[in-house]
């Protein structure tokens, strides 16, 4: 095992930068996800790491060694792909042996190393099988023990789990995620779906256009984003963003917009704060509807979703779209002015200008 280092790493197609001097830290054993949009530089980052993109300036490092100049054969890395990239003519048992046989490792090695990851992927039966005779899910667990034979320093993962149904990648995530505390191997992991990096990343980098906007753990990120992009791209439903005059009275903020006037007791957690900015409130902070109380917002109905376990309501405040994840036992009318409550201790205040956290 190893740590992954990045330091002020650039990549440069043509005039078009793709990744912007990123610093990067993925510790000794720990599970770090890359998450983003697409186009954000994601892939092109966990490509670098590979060798499979020359990095532009800047340096990658394996453990100890700067891998820039190093072949992707020789940086002790194990690459699973989105596509899975299995041979079609092997069976299971010569598409995870294939790299070993290349490297010149012992026969008597080689079985020992595909039986022991057969059996801790439970594919024991399927080693005779071609590719076609698997499904998606045997598939990616193929591509993940010809990884897994490999014993690499660091394992890479492009978005292994995109081309499987919504059940299966539930299953899948709780598999890699049981798998990486067994063997726990450094591993970087690429996904767009934020639900997989905050359920497998012991830290996530949140990224955008380039640039690393967060990189702790998910509870942290989640609680404590560090600007409104990453406020939005966490959670799901996404966080809800009210434009709103602030003012300061007496250890107050109050909070004034279309449908609402919220005061905030201002706890020391904020020094100054500019005359517009925007109010964070998640989906799941918001309760109701009530008929009375203080600090509510007024809202019109849009659509519902009734989904068993909870009700997400779409509403319109003052032209701006909101969404609340309600108590699913009760009966709410499309066309309604309803009026929620929000948490106060979980709202978020953000720059209009430079969308930085204020609270």
């Amino acid at each position: 095992m190893a740590e992954v280092t990045l330091s002020k790493v650039m990549k440069k197609f043509g005039d078009f930068v793709a990744v912007k001097e990123i610093d990067l830290q993925v510790e000794d054993g720990a599970f770090t996800v890359l998450v983003g949009p697409s186009g954000c530089g994601k892939t092109t980052t966990l490509r670098m790491i590979a060798g499979l993109e020359e990095v532009t300036s800047g340096e990658v490092s394996i453990g100890e060694r700067v891998v820039n100049q190093v072949p992707p054969k020789d940086r002790d890395i194990a690459m699973v792909f989105q596509n899975y990239a299995l041979y079609p003519h092997m069976d299971v048992y010569n598409n995870m042996a294939f790299g070993l046989k290349l490297r010149k490792i012992p026969k008597k090695e080689i079985e020992q190393r595909v039986q022991a990851a057969a059996a801790l992927l439970g594919i024991e039966s399927k080693l005779k099988s071609k590719p076609r005779e698997l499904s998606g899910g045997q598939r990616q667990r193929v591509a993940v023990g010809r990884a897994i034979v490999r014993n690499p320093k660091v394992f890479l993962f492009d978005e292994p789990l995109s081309n499987l149904d919504a059940k299966l990648r539930v299953q899948m995530r709780t598999e890699l995620e049981q798998l990486h505390h067994k063997l726990q191997t450094t591993t970087v992991y690429v996904t767009h779906d934020q639900v997989e990096a905050m359920t497998l990343g012991s830290k996530i980098a949140v990224m955008r256009d380039g640039v690393i906007h967060q990189y702790a753990s998910p509870q942290e990120t989640y609680d404590h984003p560090l600007n409104q992009f990453v406020a939005g791209f966490i959670g799901s439903p996404a966080m809800n963003f009210l434009s709103a005059q602030a003012t300061e009275s007496g250890g107050m903020i109050t909070l004034t917009g279309n449908g609402f006037a919220i005061n905030l007791p201002k706890d020391g957690r904020i020094d100054t704060v500019p005359e517009h900015v925007l109010v964070g409130i998640r989906p799941e902070d918001l309760t109701g509807p009530l008929t009375e109380g203080e600090n509510l917002i007024q809202m019109t109905v849009k659509v519902t979703e009734p989904l068993g376990n909870e009700l997400i309501v779409y509403a319109d405040c003052g032209g701006e779209q909101m969404v609340a994840n309600l108590d699913p036992h009760q009966h709410i009318e499309i066309d309604s002015i309803i009026q929620l409550a929000p948490n106060l201790p979980t709202i978020h205040l953000f720059d209009q200008e430079t969308e930085k956290t204020l609270l």
